[in-house]
């Protein structure tokens, strides 16, 4: 049985936010993966980046989701956990995924703190490029999409409940 929620999409998307508003509304339990990746690593995400490096950080990521094995969650993940195949499998294995999508412009409006955010931007690439880059992967892995370049946190929240449900 399939009881997660799974979010998934761009930095700056809600998937936290909204995330832990949904968890109330559907009654579930709230679990953000990158929370996970800090307490095993003992350091932030881009402290990770900075100094271990964009694969380590992706392999850590991927060993922290293959591990996860919960019920009755609303899972926010990091938004590179689309480059790993194994980890988008292991997520659907555990519930249904939604795709929060955000415009390129939105996302920008929205993402102050790059620098600090922990936001896995590869050598040489712009933040376009990351997104052109992760738009069809989201696509690809999701079972719903919403929209949530104009939602307030319980706008999106209530869309991520009424689709849980169905």
């Amino acid at each position: 049985m399939r009881s997660n929620v799974v979010l998934i999409g761009m930095p700056g998307s809600g998937k936290s936010t909204c995330g832990v508003v949904a968890a109330k509304m559907l009654l579930k339990n709230f679990f953000d993966t990158d929370l996970l990746i800090q307490n095993i690593e003992g350091i932030s995400l881009q402290n990770i980046i900075d100094t271990k490096g964009n694969a380590y950080f992706e392999q850590a990521e991927e060993n922290a989701i293959l591990e996860l094995d919960i019920q009755g969650t609303v899972i926010a993940t990091g938004g590179s956990v689309i480059y790993s195949d194994k980890s988008m499998e292991h997520l659907k294995s555990l519930g249904k995924i939604i795709y929060l999508h955000l415009d390129y412009e939105h996302m920008c409006q929205r993402i102050s703190n790059l620098s600090t955010r922990g936001v896995l931007i590869k050598n040489g690439e712009t933040l376009r490029d990351m997104y052109d880059e992760r738009l069809p992967l989201y696509k690809r892995w999701s079972d719903a999409v919403i929209d949530c370049n104009h939602n307030t946190v319980e706008q999106t929240a209530a869309l991520i409940a009424d689709i849980a449900k169905n």
